[in-house]
């Protein structure tokens, strides 16, 4: 077991276990909320197990991950609309800290490998997890203002 193995193992314990527990307990608004942090659990550490394992098609189901986890939670959202009126989640600090996560993760696996294709493809996985949580999260926290239904 290397670093990126064990780094991959702690941060799947962490951010998947507490995104378990809050997908199988508490009101809708939780349960939408920690299916949104869920992404951000699992596609960083796919990307720590595409380095440790030597992997590049780890590669690729973090970036569709990155890519389908925030829609998903927007379709959620949107299903759940009723249920979630009187309650608007709000987990910003929970959000920010995912966000630092993955962007820690895909710098460190930018600066260990070689400069090219692999390393536009873990800025783009990056800049596609970390904004597509923040946008979910914000309109899961309300919505945006002048936009229809929000």
């Amino acid at each position: 077991m290397n670093g990126w193995i064990l780094a991959a193992t702690v941060e799947l314990g962490g951010g998947g276990a507490a995104a378990l527990w809050g997908v199988t307990t508490g009101p809708p608004a939780r349960r939408v909320v920690a299916q949104n942090m869920t992404t951000s659990a699992v596609c960083p550490a796919l990307l720590l197990l595409a380095q440790g394992y030597g992997r590049p098609s780890y590669l690729d189901l973090a970036l569709l991950l990155a890519l389908l986890g925030p829609v998903g939670t927007l379709v959620f959202a949107r299903l759940l609309a009723d249920d979630l009126a009187g309650q608007r989640p709000s987990a910003w600090p929970l959000t920010w800290a995912a966000a630092g996560l993955g962007a820690a993760v895909v710098l460190a696996l930018c600066v260990a490998g070689t400069p090219g294709r692999a390393t536009v493809k873990l800025l783009v996985i990056g800049a596609l997890l970390i904004s597509g949580n923040l946008i979910a999260s914000r309109a899961l926290a309300g919505g945006f203002q002048g936009v229809r239904g929000g």
